[in-house]
C-alpha cells in the first residue's frame, strides 16, 4: 500500500513537473513567436516597399508605411477593410471576377496592372504581384507588392499623342499638298475666265462667287498646313496692340454684339516676331471659339499681353529669351480634363455639326510652333478658358531688319510688264501644268511642257532656250530640287522658280519660290524676282564664270 502511494505520489510530482516545464516551452514559444511576429510586423511596416498582406477574404491585415504614404491613408483606415476599396470601379470588377480566383487557382500573380485611388482623389496607375502562403495556423495569406507607374504611363501616352498628332499632321500636309494643286487650277482658271467673259453682271457674280469659294478653300489649307507646320509664313516685327486695334471691327462682327471684348496691354510692349497675317486670323479664331463656348454667346473676352523672359528648364519648353505672352480668356463654359487634352487635335470639336472645323486651336498650335513660341490651354469646367499664344520678342537690333524686309514685300503689290519670255513648265499634275501654261500664255510669253523632271532635263538637252523654268517641288523620282541642281549643272545661268505648297525648301534654300495655290499676279512677280536675281547675281560673277551652254535673254 505504501508502495502504491509512493508510486502515485511520484507520478502526480512528474506530471506535474512535466507539465510545468511543457508551459515554459510553450511559454517561450509564445513570447518568441510574439517577437518574431513584432519584428516581421516592423521590418514589414517599414520596408521602403508598398507591400500589403490579406486574409483569405481579401481583408487588409497589415500594411507597409511605403503603401499608406503612396495612397495617403492612415493604418486605421486601411486594416480591416477589402483591398478592393481602394481601386478605381473597373479594377474593382476585375480584381474580384478575374484576379482573385486565378490567384488562389495558381497561388501566384505578375505584372497585374490596375488602378488605386489615392485618398486625395488622384488615380494612380500600378502594376501589383500576390503570392498565396501559409501562415503558422495553416491558413492562406496573400502577400503582394505595388509598383507606381503613373509617371510611366503619363509618358508613355504623351509619346502616343506625339506620334499621333505627328502622324496626322503628315497626312494633313499632304492633302493640303495636294488640295493647293487643285485650288491653283481652280483660281487660276477662274481669274482667266473671269476677264474674257463678255459683260454679263449675273455670269460676272457668279465667277466671282466661284472665286471666293476657291479662297476660302485656300483659307482651309493655310490652316491645315498651319497645323502640319509647313505653311508659308513671313514674320515681321509685329505690334501686338496696333495689330488687335485694327481687328477690333472685324471681331466685333464676328462674335456678335453680345460679347463685350476688352484689351489690357501694358503702355511698352515688344513687337512679336510672327506672321501677321496668321496671326489676326488666329486671335479671330479664338474669340469666335470663345463666343461659341459661351451660354447664349453673351459674355466676355480680354485680349492681353505681357512680357516674359524665359529661363533655361522652362517648363514649358521653350528656349530661354524673352517672349510676349498674348492671352485670350473667355467667361464661357471651360472644359473638363479630357476635352482640354484634346484640344489641339486636328478635326477634333465639340461644336454642332457644320460649325466647326476642329481646326482652329490646331492651327493657332501650329502657328505658336513654327513661329518659335508655344500655345498654352488652360480651362475648368465653368471657369472658361485662358489660350497663351507665346511669341518670341524681337529685340531692337533685329526690329530694322525684319521691318525693312516687311517694306519690301509690301511694295511690290503691282502685276509687273516685261519682255515676252520662253519659259519651260515641269509638273507631274497635269491640271496644274496646263493652268499654269495658260496664266503664262495670257501674259504673252511663251510656254513648253514637261511631266516630269527627266523630260524636262531631255528638252533642256536638245538645245531648246529659255529665259527660265518653273519646277514643282514634290514630284515623283526627282523632286523639283533635284531638278533644279542638275540643271544648275548643266546650264549654269538659268533661272529657276520652285512652286511649292509647303513652306521650307529643304537644301538650296536660295531658289526662288512660289507658293501653291497663287495668282495670276503671284506667277509674274515671281518671275520678275527671279529675272532681277538673275541678272544681279550675273554682275557679281567675273565674265571668266560666265560661259555655259545656254544663250541667255533677260
Amino acid at each position: 500500500m505504501a508502495v502504491t502511494t509512493f508510486l502515485i505520489l511520484f507520478f502526480a510530482l512528474a506530471a506535474a513537473m512535466f507539465d510545468r516545464r511543457f508551459a515554459l516551452m510553450a511559454e517561450r514559444e509564445a513570447t518568441a513567436l510574439r517577437e518574431s511576429e513584432e519584428r516581421f510586423r516592423t521590418l514589414y511596416r517599414r520596408t521602403p516597399l508598398p507591400l500589403y498582406s490579406l486574409d483569405r477574404n481579401g481583408l487588409v491585415e497589415y500594411v507597409s508605411d511605403a503603401w499608406l504614404e503612396l495612397l495617403g491613408y492612415s493604418s486605421e483606415e486601411v486594416i480591416g477593410r477589402p483591398l478592393t476599396d481602394f481601386m478605381t470601379e473597373e479594377s474593382m470588377r476585375r480584381r474580384i471576377n478575374v484576379d482573385w480566383p486565378k490567384l488562389f487557382a495558381t497561388e501566384e500573380l505578375r505584372d497585374v496592372e490596375c488602378r488605386f485611388v489615392t485618398k486625395a482623389g488622384d488615380i494612380l496607375e500600378v502594376v501589383t504581384d500576390a503570392k498565396v502562403v501559409r501562415n503558422a495556423r495553416g491558413e492562406p495569406v496573400v502577400l503582394g507588392g505595388l509598383v507606381d507607374v503613373t509617371a510611366r504611363k503619363r509618358a508613355e501616352e504623351a509619346l502616343r499623342q506625339s506620334q499621333k498628332i505627328e502622324a496626322i499632321g503628315q497626312l494633313v500636309g499632304g492633302v493640303a499638298h495636294d488640295f493647293n494643286n487643285l485650288l491653283a487650277v481652280v483660281l487660276g482658271s477662274l481669274e482667266l475666265l473671269r476677264r474674257r467673259l463678255p459683260q454679263d453682271a449675273k455670269i460676272a457674280a457668279l465667277v466671282d462667287n466661284a472665286i471666293q469659294g476657291a479662297r476660302r478653300g485656300s483659307a482651309l489649307t493655310q490652316r491645315m498646313l498651319s497645323f502640319a507646320r509647313r505653311q508659308e509664313l513671313k514674320p515681321a516685327a509685329v505690334d501686338i496692340p496696333h495689330l488687335v486695334a485694327g481687328l477690333g471691327d472685324l471681331l466685333r462682327r464676328s462674335i456678335g454684339p453680345m460679347v463685350r471684348i476688352e484689351t489690357h496691354f501694358p503702355m511698352r510692349l515688344s513687337r512679336a516676331r510672327v506672321d501677321a497675317n496668321q496671326l489676326e486670323l488666329a486671335l479671330v479664331n479664338l474669340a469666335v471659339n470663345a463666343r461659341d463656348a459661351m451660354a447664349d454667346a453673351t459674355g466676355l473676352i480680354t485680349i492681353a499681353a505681357l512680357e516674359e523672359m524665359v529661363l533655361p528648364d522652362d517648363p514649358h519648353g521653350l528656349p530661354p529669351g524673352k517672349y510676349v505672352r498674348l492671352s485670350v480668356t473667355d467667361t464661357g463654359l471651360g472644359m473638363d480634363e479630357q476635352t482640354l487634352a484634346r484640344a489641339t487635335e486636328p478635326f477634333f470639336t465639340t461644336k454642332g455639326i457644320g460649325k466647326g472645323t476642329g481646326l482652329g486651336l490646331p492651327m493657332v498650335h501650329g502657328l505658336a510652333a513654327q513661329s518659335g513660341g508655344k500655345l498654352v490651354l488652360r480651362s475648368h469646367p465653368g471657369e472658361g478658358t485662358v489660350v497663351e499664344i507665346w511669341l518670341p520678342a524681337v529685340v531692337a537690333t533685329e526690329e530694322v531688319n525684319v521691318l525693312a524686309d516687311t517694306a519690301v514685300a509690301v511694295s511690290a503689290n503691282e502685276m509687273p510688264v516685261f519682255r515676252p519670255l520662253s519659259v519651260l513648265v515641269v509638273d507631274d499634275d497635269s491640271l496644274v501644268l496646263v493652268g499654269t501654261a495658260a496664266m503664262l500664255e495670257d501674259l504673252g510669253h511663251t510656254v513648253i511642257l514637261a511631266s516630269s523632271g527627266k523630260e524636262a532635263l531631255a528638252t533642256l538637252g536638245k538645245g531648246e532656250i529659255f529665259d527660265l523654268v518653273i519646277t514643282d517641288l514634290a514630284m515623283p523620282d526627282m523632286t523639283g530640287l533635284q531638278l533644279a541642281a542638275a540643271i544648275k549643272s548643266g546650264w549654269p545661268a538659268m533661272p529657276i522658280v520652285v512652286a511649292t505648297g509647303y513652306s521650307e525648301l529643304a537644301g538650296d534654300t536660295d531658289l526662288p519660290k512660289l507658293s501653291k495655290p497663287f495668282r495670276q499676279e503671284d506667277l509674274a512677280r515671281a518671275l520678275a524676282a527671279c529675272l532681277q536675281s538673275a541678272r544681279e547675281n550675273q554682275k557679281a560673277v567675273p565674265f571668266s564664270a560666265r560661259t555655259g551652254n545656254v544663250r541667255r535673254r533677260f
